[in-house]
């Protein structure tokens, strides 16, 4: 079975979505389902069929959640602002060709927080397994499928 290390503000986020699709989610597909059969023949009535894929969702979203909570691995942040860790902020510069290119920041976060999109970067993750242990001035190298990238450490912030 797998573990999921995630932050204590994310379970408890899990645990409050879990509890809303089961009572408010459950209900609101049960009357979707109680509506769409009231229009007749099931066999050819689409929205029975929209609402039994919904409940599906539901079902398969809510599992999820469950094996998630009972796997989930609380990740504590580190308060220490010298070496990158769990909870940090890291700002990097990318080197390319000897050269510093602009500033990107990064939190690091559990897999299932990870949004490299909006700076969420995993734990697990090449480029945030790179960073954990490095303090500020660190120069790391990360292999990534476009080829190797090289990242300058310039802050540690909590």
């Amino acid at each position: 079975m797998a573990t999921f290390r995630i932050s204590a503000e994310k379970l408890e986020a899990l645990k409050k979505r879990l509890e809303y699709l089961e009572t408010d989610g459950a209900k609101e597909v049960a009357e979707h389902i109680k509506e769409a059969r009231s229009y007749g023949d099931l066999s050819e009535n689409s929205e029975y069929d929209e609402a039994k894929t919904e409940q599906g969702k539901l079902y398969s979203e809510i599992a999820e959640i469950k094996n998630i909570i009972e796997n989930a691995e609380i990740i504590e942040d580190v308060n220490d602002t010298n070496k990158v860790a769990h909870g940090a902020t890291v700002t990097v510069v990318e080197i390319e060709n000897g050269k510093e290119g602009d500033a990107e920041e990064y939190k690091i976060v559990g897999s299932q927080e990870a949004d490299p999109m909006n700076g969420l970067l995993s734990e697990e993750s090449p480029i945030g397994k790179a960073l954990l242990g490095h303090e500020v001035g660190a120069v790391i190298s990360v292999e990534v499928p476009d080829g190797v990238l090289s990242f300058k450490i310039t802050s540690i912030t909590r």
